[in-house]
């Protein structure tokens, strides 16, 4: 395993690799590994020969109050934890390599960022199209590895991808959960242990949700949204939003489809943790007709 430090040095590497034939999976993240990041490396293994994990915490994407300073570094641990998974690369650029004297580009979706976290994060997804760009162009992937944890920040990469037409090919990874059910978030570890325990009503109040979708066939979105809040809120938990909303556009539903997305963000103390749910009720009415006959 390498770990390169210099932009021009990775993109070196890169291209020679692309020259003789070898395939690039890429999984950008920003260190604090747990077991979801892991995973993605995993799957990564599985889709090229050759492995590139980026750690970077992206100062664009974090707004002016936010926990950049604070955000979780253990470079060390994370190298260690990448060298067992046989990863060949590590990209580890400073912030000016990344963002020199002078850059002024930002790349920026119309629609998809004004919905969920980008209504309280109105910068944040400007940010991470820029970084993710960026990290395409000097690692130049085939494949790039994500968390469906983080759903739309996924569609926002995969819809940038269509419209620049890059060849590169998205996967998407199901959220890693702890045992409690708690989706695994390098934020988690800001939480203190009383608000770690309140912590799994975000995950609790998707699945009250969804239980009142397919076992109990509730379809208004509103009143599916007041379960979801009230989850929460009864755990002590400061609601964001909790959305019903359309997997592809991301905008608010009025009534449940066949494909929804469940999502929602909350604050225990002062960390916000988000998460969410899909809800396929054509799969619903596949297993019941296959049990009826």
């Amino acid at each position: 395993m390498q770990t390169v430090l210099d932009v021009a040095a990775m993109q070196s590497r890169a291209y020679r690799h692309k020259r003789q034939g070898e395939s690039i999976a890429l999984v950008p993240t920003m260190g604090a590994l747990h077991e979801a990041h892991l995973k993605l490396v995993r799957r990564a293994r599985s889709e090229a020969s050759v492995v590139i994990v980026s750690i970077f915490v992206n100062p664009t994407q974090f707004g002016p109050k936010e926990d950049l300073d604070r955000y979780p570094r253990t470079l060390e641990a994370d190298l260690r934890k990448l060298e067992a998974l046989d990863v060949d690369y590590v990209f580890i650029p400073s912030a000016k390599q990344m963002y020199p004297e002078g850059f002024q580009t930002e790349v920026s979706l119309k629609y998809l960022p004004k919905h969920l976290c980008g209504l309280s994060r109105p910068t944040h997804f400007a940010g991470v199209a820029t970084v993710v760009l960026k990290l395409f162009n000097i690692c130049m992937p085939d494949t790039a590895v994500f968390g469906l944890k983080d759903y739309q920040q996924y569609r926002i990469i995969q819809q940038m991808i269509a419209d620049l037409n890059l060849p590169i090919r998205i996967v998407g990874v199901p959220t890693v959960r702890e045992e409690d059910g708690l989706a695994e978030s390098s934020r988690n570890t800001y939480l203190s242990p009383e608000e770690r325990k309140k912590a799994v009503a975000i995950a609790q109040a998707l699945q009250r949700i969804e239980d009142a979708i397919v076992k109990h066939g509730k379809r208004d979105a509103g009143e599916l949204i007041e379960l979801g809040i009230r989850v929460i809120e009864d755990a002590g938990g400061r609601v964001d939003y909790v959305a019903v909303a359309d997997p592809d556009t991301l905008d608010d539903l009025q009534q449940v489809q066949k494909r929804t997305l469940l999502a929602a963000a909350a604050f225990f103390g002062n960390t916000r943790l988000i998460d969410n749910r899909m809800v396929d009720l054509s799969e619903t009415v596949e297993e019941k007709d296959a049990e009826n006959r």
